[in-house]
């Protein structure tokens, strides 16, 4: 299937323990590129020792990758106003891509020399995530040259953007689910003129939404990168990174969004997930 293969080999390769992975709902765009900013540093820092997956759904946003230009926004600055849709810029490739309710967003926190991958690798399992993903639902999705990400026909389906810092990714994949698509007619997709996008419920996938397509996407997850994918409670992580990081820049964010979030379903030991706690140099 479009030259998919999947991570088996990886277990035997040493990989540390499993992933972390963290269901934050829906949540705004803002804090959460903060707390992937903080996630980073943390790995940098070893303050957490395993990779982490961020799995939500965005309030509406428009964002501009590196290779963005405002050009490719088809409507005002007045028009988003009124819409109530912000444009931010981040520092992941591609173009300008929308998210919003009904898509799902993956943003893998991954020390890549740890897992031995280079980059394009892992881009590549992010769309092998997504097609393997939308097979399951019965639609037939494939890669395409003209860009990232991954497609039915001429329809762009799902998309990928990344950023690496110090080897560690950030940002990552999202999967038109069952969104309103029209804030797409907005822009030139990816900066593609004339592409139309899709989704899982346009397809044809019945009963497609995201609390449905989570637990087959964190699957395929396991399957392609070769791990295993710990449910995490965010107040956890907030538990790990506030002594450390909350004097940092980012923190004011940090703080509106795990200050929503506490887990009242018991916490799990720090140690757990910390590393030395002592701040590298």
């Amino acid at each position: 299937m479009d030259g998919i293969s999947v991570g088996e080999n990886n277990r035997t390769q040493g990989r540390p323990g499993p992933w972390l992975a963290v269901d934050m709902g829906r949540v705004p765009y803002g804090p959460v590129l903060a707390f992937q900013t903080a996630l980073v540093e943390a790995r940098k820092r070893r303050l957490i020792e395993q990779d982490v997956v961020l799995i939500l759904e965005h309030e509406p946003v428009f964002t501009l990758g590196r290779r963005g230009v405002t050009e490719n926004l088809l409507v005002t600055p007045e028009f988003l106003g009124r819409a109530g849709v912000p444009v931010v810029h981040v520092e992941r490739g591609g173009d300008v891509t929308y998210h919003g309710p009904g898509q799902l967003v993956v943003y893998p926190i991954v020390d890549l020399p740890g897992a031995r991958l280079k980059v394009v690798e892992f881009v590549e399992k992010l769309e092998a995530v997504m097609i393997l993903t939308a097979s399951d639902l019965g639609v037939e999705a494939v890669r395409d040259p003209r860009n990232r990400g991954v497609w039915v026909g001429d329809r762009k389906l799902g998309s990928v953007g990344i950023a690496v810092r110090r080897g560690t990714s950030f940002h990552g994949l999202a999967l038109n689910v069952n969104p309103d698509l029209t804030p797409f007619e907005w822009i030139n997709p990816c900066g593609l003129k004339g592409v139309h996008m899709t989704s899982l419920a346009g397809e044809g996938a019945r009963d497609a939404s995201p609390a449905r397509v989570r637990p087959m996407l964190k699957r395929r997850m396991e399957e392609v990168f070769g791990v295993s994918l710990e449910d995490t409670p965010l107040s956890v992580l907030e538990d790990v990174l506030a002594d450390e990081l909350f004097s940092c820049r980012v923190n004011p964010r940090m703080k509106i969004l795990l200050g929503k979030s506490k887990s009242k379903s018991g916490s799990l030991s720090k140690s757990k997930y910390h590393g030395t706690g002592k701040r590298k140099t």
